[in-house]
């Protein structure tokens, strides 16, 4: 249970060393930087946004090269290979590739250039169509669409919207002779027609024809529709020729794949290191660096600063005013659940790390709500074969979303053991399906549905002394900080009250009742738990309003603190959610074994294969759904109910500069081996 110990570090080298000492800052990864020192006429921070942008521009290539790559050349993955980390690659790799960085992004704005003119000919090939859609009805017209007519005669060719006949259209123009009129094509929507008249109706012809709805193609082809039929399609063929050129050189480069994905890694480091540069002080022959470091990284990390460069390095310890970044350290059980700490908040100056306290309470109530041995074994069967199959390959954040499941895992083996739950009843239905003696496996304890209010009286007394134990790290944290008011006053009045009074409440034949309570508690203790509760009180009352002057005020402020023992019973009724998530996945799972054993007995072969299809997919659903909800639920105990009694946060991140990459991790040697 602990923050690292951060110091002040300040680096001060010769601007022809810059780049070497930066990139083996960014590969160790353990300085954040802050801009700690004010510019000045010798020092002054030099603008590289330019080359930065360029190299931001580099890696979007390598990534939409990438995507496309799998696009068109997918890459085969095994359903396990998520686990597989990046691949570690000494610094040795990491120089030796700036001499193909120039080709190697020549290739990948080549495939992003392919893949425009992929899509470019796909978008020809949809505007061809759609002229050859609306060319279709004319094919049956041998003369090209912009035949305006002869010397002597004018020529009208559109179309008329309807279905009309040929008797239909010299009807309507029988004044208008003499014409010729011949239908194209016609459909419900529409006729396409050509008409041929003398030059001097053109204009009486026209008019007619307006009345009618007539109107011209949108397109006018010089050619005749057949001919021009004949031209697009051969436009067609050409751009589908381009497209298949284009997929093939694109499929041509899926051997520069990892290249590609060095490039990407390569350059987004390179412009991590310039918005690095663009904070750094430097005059025309030194730069100066400063930040936050661990204190357990210092000595190594000066070592190998000094023995590569003529350099200068510094260490101080920070001031209280300094905006210290956190980084939390603990051991292999309760690391696991730093992510958790994080995804809350991180300790602030005057907490602790709540780590350790919090990870036994985490895997207790984890498996307390699943409380199922087949589940658990299942879980931790999964998260053991992936720590062990890709040892040494995993990212850090997975291992410990895998280490985190695997000890919440075995604690649900545990517990399902304790209430005789193996996928629910499923000993009971296979031996009463199939062999006709039902065998059952007794619990270690007790069975949850059977009792449910013993099991209800369990999870409030683990909710008090879940919450109890925060108020004693409140306490502790007033000590040690030297706020003895606050702990005696604030704290230790609180744990009196809230003991005390749940000693008179259990000495009351109602709640004994209603819990199902056999033990007698003597009347000595209750009487001295009733004046400890009455004692507490007053002595809340009296403090709670010690910052006030004025007397009358200080007694009602203690009043409405006192009003705040019903949050208290609040906070231990929630707690009946590890009985509802509890007997939620043993009945389900009952249920499932229930519906199964229906179909399975009295079947055959066929009702042994739909036992174990319900079996496996029921399961299995129940698990998916109920591990959540026992995840989110157990956050929630630590967030809420456990964290409200001691933890502020408001810690700030530790962010060091290093490599941010999607593909590859380098490794630097350091003098710690």
């Amino acid at each position: 249970m602990a923050v690292l110990q951060m110091q002040r570090i300040s680096i001060t080298g010769l601007k022809k060393d810059r780049k070497q000492v930066l990139e083996l800052i960014q590969r160790r990864g353990v300085i954040e930087i802050a801009d700690s020192i004010e510019e000045d006429s010798v020092f002054q921070k030099r603008d590289a946004s330019a080359a930065k942008s360029v190299l931001e521009k580099n890696t979007v290539a390598a990534r939409e090269a990438l995507e496309i790559l799998e696009s068109y050349a997918e890459e085969k993955k095994g359903l396990l290979d998520m686990l597989n980390g990046r691949e570690e690659l000494a610094t040795e790799d990491y120089n030796a590739f700036s001499p193909k960085h120039d080709e190697v992004l020549r290739i990948a704005k080549r495939i992003v250039m392919l893949a425009k003119e992929i899509a470019e000919n796909n978008a020809e090939i949809l505007r061809l169509g759609t002229q050859i859609e609306m060319l279709s009805p004319w094919i049956p017209l041998d003369i090209p669409m912009n035949f305006k007519g002869t010397k002597y005669t004018s020529s009208f060719i559109g179309v008329l919207p309807q279905s009309w006949t040929l008797e239909s259209i010299y009807e309507k123009l029988a004044e208008q002779t003499p014409l010729n009129v011949d239908i194209i094509s016609t459909s419900e929507e529409q006729t396409c027609v050509f008409i041929l008249c003398a030059r001097d109706n053109a204009d009486s012809v026209s008019e007619v024809l307006r009345s009618m709805g007539f109107s011209h193609p949108n397109t006018i082809y010089e050619k005749a529709p057949k001919e021009q039929l004949e031209a697009l399609e051969t436009l067609i063929e050409q751009s589908n020729s381009e497209i298949k050129t284009a997929k093939d050189e694109i499929i041509s480069y899926q051997k520069d794949r990892n290249d590609i994905r060095f490039l990407h890694d390569y350059d987004s480091m390179r412009a991590e290191k310039y918005e690095v540069i663009s904070r750094l002080l430097q005059s025309k022959k030194v730069f100066v660096l400063t930040g936050y470091i661990p204190e357990i990284e210092s000595q190594s990390l000066s070592k190998d600063l000094n023995q590569r460069f003529d350099i200068a390095v510094e260490f101080e310890n920070p001031s209280e005013e300094d905006d210290v970044p956190v980084i939390l350290h603990n051991n292999g059980f309760s690391s696991p659940l730093e992510g958790i700490i994080e995804s809350y908040s991180l300790p602030g100056k005057t907490d602790i790390d709540p780590t350790t306290a919090m990870s036994f309470f985490y895997y207790f109530l984890f498996g307390l709500m699943l409380s199922d041995a087949g589940y658990g074994a299942i879980i931790t069967g999964a998260c053991a074969f992936g720590l062990i199959k890709f040892k040494g390959k995993l990212e850090y954040s997975m291992k410990q979303t895998l280490k985190m499941y695997l000890f919440g895992g075995i604690s649900t083996i545990f517990w399902g053991v304790m209430f005789g739950s193996y996928f629910g009843n499923i000993v009971d239905a296979v031996s009463g399906t199939f062999f006709g003696n039902t065998l059952t496996i007794p619990p270690l304890w007790f069975f949850p549905v059977n009792q449910p209010m013993r099991m209800l009286a369990f999870s409030m007394l683990i909710g008090i002394i879940h919450l109890i134990t925060g108020l004693f790290l409140k306490f502790y944290m007033s000590i040690k900080q030297k706020e003895y008011a606050v702990a005696f006053f604030d704290v230790l009045f609180w744990i009196i009250i809230v003991l005390s009074s749940i000693v008179v409440a259990v000495s009351t034949d109602m709640v004994k009742d209603l819990l199902g309570l056999t033990f007698e508690i003597p009347a000595i203790i209750s009487s001295v738990a009733g004046y400890l509760a009455i004692a507490s009180a007053i002595g809340i009352i009296l403090t709670n309003g010690r910052d006030s002057k004025n007397p009358v005020l200080r007694v009602f402020k203690g009043l409405y603190a006192l009003y705040g023992i019903t949050s208290y019973l609040s906070d231990i009724l929630s707690y009946s959610r590890l009985l509802a998530l509890g007997l939620a996945t043993g009945i389900i799972a009952t249920v499932i074994n229930q519906m199964a054993s229906m179909v399975g007995g009295g079947f055959g072969i066929i009702g042994i294969v739909l036992f174990i299809v319900i079996e496996i997919f029921g399961h299995s659903l129940n698990l998916a759904i109920n591990a959540l909800g026992t995840y989110v639920h157990t956050n929630r105990l630590q967030y809420v109910e456990f964290f409200g009694k001691f933890f502020e946060g408001g810690g700030r991140m530790f962010k060091p500069f290093m490599g941010h990459t999607k593909y590859y991790k380098f490794e630097e040697k350091t003098n710690n081996g």
